[in-house]
C-alpha cells in the first residue's frame, strides 16, 4: 500500500478540522471530493475539472456506498500508520499524543474566545461580519461559554440536542432566568440558538387587535382634535405595556409557568386599561392610570427581583426599576389635576417613560467626567448589562405590524344588500385593500428594520388612517352609490358627506405612516452589493417617499374631492412608491423575469491569484487575519 505525502495529509487535516469533510486523500494519493446531493454532482465535477486540470480525482455523493468505502480505506490506512508510529517510537509517541490532545483542547477554547466565537450560521445572515459580536451556545450559563448543549452538523449547522431532549416534558413552575445576550467591555455576547416568538406572545398580540379596533373606530366616529389627543395618549400607554413585555422576554430566558402567569397578569392590566380608554378624559381617567401603573410597576418589581437572581446584570435591573418609579409619580399626580393642566403632566410622564433608559445609559457612560470614583463604581456595576435580542425583537414587531395591517384589511369589509355589488362601495374597499397590501410589501420586503421610536408614530398613524378608511368606504358622497345597497348596520355608519376631520385622519394618517416607514428604512443598513450598483440610490428613493407623503398630507385641503377621489389618489401614490422601490433597488443587470444567482462578495487585501493557489492546495485562508490587516466588508447579493 502506498503512502500519502505528508504535506498533503497535513493540509487536508488542517482544512477540515472542526467540520464535515468535503474532500480527502486516499492511500494511493488520489483525491476524493464529496458532493452534498446528487443534483450537485455535475456542477461540482465541472468546477473541479477546471481547477485540477492534470490531477485525477474521484467524485462521490455524500452517504453513498462509494463514499463509505473510500472513508473506510482512508481510515484503515491512517490507523495502520498510527500503530506503526506507536510501535517505532513508544514513549515518545505517547508523549506527543498527550501534548497534541492538550493543544487541541486549549486551541479550541482559544478559538471560542477569539476568531471562532463568531458563528457565521448564528450571526452572519442577520448582521454580517462584526468584530464586536461573540456567540455562546450553553443554555444554562452564558459565562461558561460551554459547547456541551449543542453539536455541529454539516458546515456549521448547530442542532440543539438538549432542547429536543426536553420536548414533551412537563414545564417547570419556576426556572432561574438566563440572560439571552449581554454587553461586556465593548463586545456583545449572544446565544447562537434561534429565539422564536412564543405562542403566549402572539396571544398578547391578539388582545391588542381588540384595542386597535376599539380605539381606532371610536376616533373615526368623532374625528376631532380632542378625540385625536385621547387616541394618541391611550395608544402610547397601551404600546408601552406591550413594549415592556417584549423587552423582558427578549432579555431573559425562563420558559416556566411563572413567566406565563406574569404575562397573563400584564394582559389583564392591558384589558383593564382598554375598558377605560374611551371616556378617559371624562370619568374613567383614574381607572385608566391605575391599570397602566399596575402593569408598569409589576415590570419594575420583576426587574428588581431579577437583580438578585442574576447578579451579573444587577446594575441594569435596578436602574430599570428606578426608571419605572420616577414617571409613575407624575402619573399618580396627574389624577389630582384637572384638564387641561393634566395634559402637561401626562406628556412629561410619557416622555420620561420612553427616554429615561437612554438617559441613564448615557449618564453611566459619561460618569467618569463627573467623578473618577463614581465612574469606577458605575463601571463595575454595569460591567455586564443585557442587550436586546435582535431577531426576537424583529419577529415580535413584525408580528405586531402584521396584525395592524390585518386590522386595516378588516376595516374595509362591509356587507352589501345589492343584487349586483360591483359599485363605488366595492371599488373603494378594493382600493383600501391595495393600500394595505402595498404597505405590507414595502415594510416587510424593502424596509424590515426595528426602531421602536419610529414604530410608534407609524403604527398609530396607520391605525388612524385605517379607521378613517372604514368610514370612507361606506360614504355615499360619490357617484354609483346607493345607501340601500348596504345592510342596515352599515347604513347607520354611512355618511353623505365626508367630514374635514375624517379627511385629515385618513390622508395625514397614511402620509405620516409612510414617512415613519422612511425613517425606519433610513435607520436600517441594507446589505448591498459592493461590485454592482443599483438603479436608484436609497436617498433618492426616500426623497420620493417623502414627496408622496407631503402630497397625501395636503390632500384634505382639496375640499372638492369626494371619498372615491381621496381613496383613489392615495392608492395611486402608494402604488407608485412601491413600484419605484422595486425597480430602484434592483441592479441594472437584473431581470424581473429570470432568476439571479445569489453570491457573497468580500473586500479584502488578497489577490485573485492567491485565492486560486489556496483553492488548489486545499490550504484555508484565515479570514480573521485578513480582517486585522484590512477593512473587511461582507455583502449579500
Amino acid at each position: 500500500m502506498s503512502t500519502t505525502p505528508t504535506s498533503q495529509v497535513k493540509g487536508s487535516e488542517h482544512h477540515h478540522r472542526g467540520r464535515r469533510l468535503r474532500n480527502f486523500i486516499l492511500p494511493d494519493g488520489r483525491q476524493v471530493h464529496i458532493a452534498p446531493t446528487p443534483e450537485e454532482v455535475e456542477a461540482l465535477r465541472r468546477r473541479l475539472e477546471a481547477i485540477n486540470e492534470d490531477q485525477p480525482f474521484d467524485l462521490v455523493v455524500n452517504g453513498s456506498p462509494e463514499h463509505l468505502d473510500a472513508l473506510k480505506r482512508a481510515h484503515s490506512h491512517h490507523e495502520q500508520r498510527r500503530q506503526s508510529l506507536r510501535d517505532r517510537h513508544g514513549k515518545a509517541y505517547e508523549e506527543f499524543e498527550n501534548v497534541r490532545t492538550e493543544l487541541d483542547a486549549l486551541g479550541s477554547e482559544l478559538n471560542a474566545l477569539t476568531s471562532q466565537s463568531v458563528l457565521l450560521n448564528a450571526n452572519f445572515s442577520k448582521y454580517g461580519y462584526s468584530a464586536h459580536l461573540r456567540t455562546y451556545d450553553d443554555d444554562e450559563s452564558p459565562q461558561s461559554l460551554s459547547r456541551q448543549s449543542s453539536m455541529t452538523l454539516g458546515d456549521g449547522e448547530n442542532k440543539d440536542w438538549e432542547g429536543e431532549r426536553r420536548n414533551g416534558r412537563m414545564i417547570k413552575i419556576y426556572s432561574k432566568p438566563v440572560v439571552r445576550q449581554y454587553f461586556h467591555k465593548g463586545l456583545i455576547w449572544r446565544a447562537s440558538e434561534c429565539t422564536e416568538v412564543a405562542s403566549f406572545e402572539l396571544f398578547l398580540d391578539l388582545l391588542y387587535v381588540g384595542i386597535l379596533a376599539i380605539n381606532g373606530d371610536h376616533a373615526a366616529e368623532d374625528p376631532t382634535g380632542y378625540e385625536l389627543l385621547r387616541f394618541a395618549i391611550t395608544f402610547i400607554m397601551s404600546w408601552k405595556i406591550w413594549s415592556d413585555v417584549a423587552l423582558i422576554i427578549s432579555w431573559f430566558k425562563t420558559d416556566d409557568i411563572i413567566q406565563r402567569v406574569s404575562v397573563l397578569f400584564t394582559m389583564a392590566c392591558l384589558l383593564g386599561l382598554t375598558t377605560n380608554m374611551l371616556d378617559a378624559f371624562d370619568s374613567t381617567y383614574s381607572q385608566l392610570v391605575a391599570f397602566y401603573l399596575a402593569a408598569r410597576l409589576f415590570m419594575g418589581a420583576y426587574c428588581f427581583v431579577v437583580s438578585f437572581l442574576v447578579p451579573m446584570v444587577r446594575g441594569m435591573m435596578i436602574l430599570q426599576a428606578i426608571i419605572v418609579l420616577i414617571p409613575s409619580s407624575l402619573w399618580i399626580g396627574s389624577i389630582y389635576v384637572d384638564m387641561p393642566n393634566r395634559l402637561a403632566l401626562i406628556w412629561i410622564a410619557i416622555l420620561m417613560d420612553f427616554t429615561l433608559m437612554m438617559t441613564g445609559i448615557i449618564f453611566v457612560q459619561q460618569s467618569k467626567r463627573i467623578s473618577k470614583s463614581l465612574g469606577k463604581f458605575l463601571e463595575r456595576a454595569f460591567e455586564f448589562y443585557p442587550a436586546t435580542n435582535i431577531e426576537h425583537r424583529t419577529e415580535r414587531v413584525n408580528a405586531f405590524v402584521t396584525l395592524v395591517f390585518g386590522y386595516s384589511v378588516v376595516a374595509v369589509i362591509y356587507q352589501s344588500a345589492a343584487s349586483f355589488g360591483l359599485n363605488a362601495f366595492f371599488g373603494k374597499a378594493v382600493l383600501g385593500l391595495i393600500q394595505a397590501f402595498c404597505f405590507n410589501w414595502i415594510y416587510f420586503e424593502l424596509d424590515a428594520s426595528v426602531w421602536t421610536s419610529a414604530h410608534i408614530p407609524f403604527i398609530m398613524s396607520f391605525v388612524l388612517g385605517g379607521a378613517a378608511l372604514s368610514k370612507l368606504v361606506v360614504a355615499t358622497d360619490c357617484e354609483d352609490v346607493n345607501i340601500d345597497d348596504l345592510t342596515e348596520a352599515y347604513q347607520a355608519k354611512a355618511d353623505d358627506e365626508v367630514a374635514i376631520g375624517l379627511r385629515w385622519f385618513y390622508c395625514a394618517g397614511l402620509g405620516i405612516a409612510l414617512a415613519s416607514m422612511s425613517v425606519i428604512s433610513m435607520t436600517h443598513i441594507h446589505k448591498e452589493s459592493s461590485n454592482e450598483r443599483i438603479r436608484i440610490s436609497k436617498r433618492f428613493r426616500i426623497a420620493n417617499r417623502l414627496a408622496m407623503c407631503l402630497i397625501m398630507i395636503l390632500l384634505p385641503l382639496a375640499h372638492h374631492l369626494n371619498s372615491l377621489h381621496l381613496v383613489s389618489i392615495v392608492t395611486g401614490l402608494i402604488v407608485w412608491v412601491l413600484l419605484l422601490e422595486l425597480w430602484g433597488v434592483s441592479c441594472p443587470d437584473d431581470s424581473f423575469f429570470s432568476e439571479t444567482k445569489c453570491r457573497y462578495t468580500a473586500k479584502c487585501k488578497i489577490s485573485k491569484k492567491e485565492l486560486e493557489e489556496a483553492a488548489k492546495s486545499g490550504n484555508p485562508i484565515d479570514v480573521q487575519e485578513l480582517g486585522r490587516t484590512a477593512n473587511m466588508e461582507y455583502d449579500v447579493i
